[in-house]
């Protein structure tokens, strides 16, 4: 297996345990997006999005997971680190990203309507911002976006039969 055939299953296998998190937000009542931190090989930090049980509009899945990994590597640098997320991350979340200097973005689903790694604006690739994440999009897409294109259908149907 070549080094890029290693990564493209690495990149999967990461993006399924995030999956499993985003699975556990739409559980919740959340949109369902689920994030992970790997730094060498290792899972550092996890996150699914809670702005509705927290009560707090920054708590999106990828702010989760960066900043259990900045606990446990007690740096706010997330130097060296990827990022799993299964939806593109929002313009917050973008600028978070290249505030802890991650490595490397992967995402599953584009988001069309909040996207800022390329769908609406593309932050990642600014440059006039002083880092640059390396990014990597469309992994699993088809599972991610069913998971919010389910959540989603299922939000409707609830709604219609509650007039």
């Amino acid at each position: 297996m070549t080094t890029e055939q290693t990564q493209i299953k690495q990149d999967a296998d990461f993006m399924q345990q995030a999956l499993a998190l985003a699975q556990l937000a739409a559980s919740a009542g959340e949109v369902p997006v689920g994030a992970i931190i790997v730094k060498n090989g290792e899972i550092i930090g996890r996150g699914s999005n809670t702005p509705i049980g927290l009560q707090d509009p920054t708590a999106h899945a990828e702010i989760i997971a960066m900043r259990q990994a900045a606990l446990h590597l007690g740096n706010y640098r997330l130097v060296d680190c990827t990022l799993y997320v299964t939806l593109e991350p929002c313009a917050m979340c973008s600028g978070a990203i290249q505030h802890a200097r991650i490595a490397r973005l992967v995402f599953g689903a584009s988001d069309p309507k909040t996207g800022a790694c390329g769908s609406v604006v593309n932050l990642m690739n600014e440059p006039k911002l002083n880092h640059h994440t390396e990014v990597v999009s469309g992994v699993l897409a088809a599972e991610c976006g069913a998971v919010l294109s389910d959540f989603f259908k299922q939000r409707r149907a609830q709604k219609n039969t509650n007039f």
